[in-house]
This record gives C-alpha cells, structure tokens and sequence, in this order.
C-alpha cells in the first residue's frame, strides 16, 4: 500500500510509536501503542491511539485535532500496525474506535483498502461479540487483525 504517511518513530523495546501531525492547528503528537492482553492464550494485542497531553501526561483517545490531515493520520496509524505485525508475525490485533463514530470512521477506512489489505492480513469484525468475517458495508463494533 502506497498511502501519504507521516514519518513515525517506536521506542526501543517497546510497542510504542509517535508522531506529529501537521495543519492548521499546528503540530499534534499522536500515539500508538500495542497493549498485550494476558486474558488470551494467544497473542493478542490492544491497538490504542490518540494525541499526546503533555499537562497530563498521558495520551486521549477522544481527542479531537480537526487537523485537516484525517486520512494522513490514519495510514500512519495503518503503517504502524504493519511495522508491529512485522516484529510480531503471530500477534492478533484488537482494536475500535473511543466512539462508534470513530469504529465507523476505522471501518471506512478498511473497505476502501480492502483489496490490498485482504493480501496480508485477516481481518474479523464484532457484531454483538460475535466474530464473522470483514465484509464491506455491515457495521462492526470493533475489529480484529491476523497476518495471513
């Protein structure tokens, strides 16, 4: 996938990745970050993002940059994931929006890619915690990713 990404960084030895985006409402640092869930006996992985507070120190996922750069921001997000599942070829990604608005935003995104996505990873989505596979137009409340 050739998408316009901003440029990111990871902490060493961790699963932690930033990086700025830039418009008219300045540079925003943005976070993502892979949380494990031992609940599972396989590896799976939270998928959290959000802008960087640096009054609290911490990031929120309910932030709302309104940046003008949404699609950039996504596949950056996109080049993360495939930048972790290249470190960690077994892991099962877990993620949905802060808001069902967010999940629909996410669930936009993975349709209009699909085709080149559906090379490289499996893709499941939720409906009423049941798992089926990614289909273009249903609505799904969270998603999980495999590599193929």
């Amino acid at each position: 996938m050739q998408l316009e990404t901003y440029s990111f960084t990871k902490r060493p030895a961790s699963y932690y990745y930033e990086f700025f985006s830039n418009g008219p409402n300045g540079n925003i640092k943005k976070i993502v970050e892979f949380y494990r869930l031992v609940d599972y006996n396989e590896e799976v992985y939270n998928l959290a993002f959000g802008d960087w507070d640096d009054k609290d120190l911490h990031f929120s996922d309910l932030a709302i940059s309104n940046n003008s750069d949404r699609d950039k921001v996504l596949a950056t997000v996109a080049a993360t994931v495939y930048e972790f599942m290249k470190d960690h070829p077994q892991a099962i990604i877990l993620a949905w929006g802060s808001t069902k608005s967010r999940t629909r935003l996410y669930q936009m995104g993975i349709a209009r890619l699909w085709d080149q996505i559906s090379l490289i990873f499996e893709i499941q989505g939720s409906i009423n915690s049941s798992w089926q596979p990614f289909q273009k137009g249903v609505n799904f409340d969270a998603f999980l990713l495999k590599g193929k």
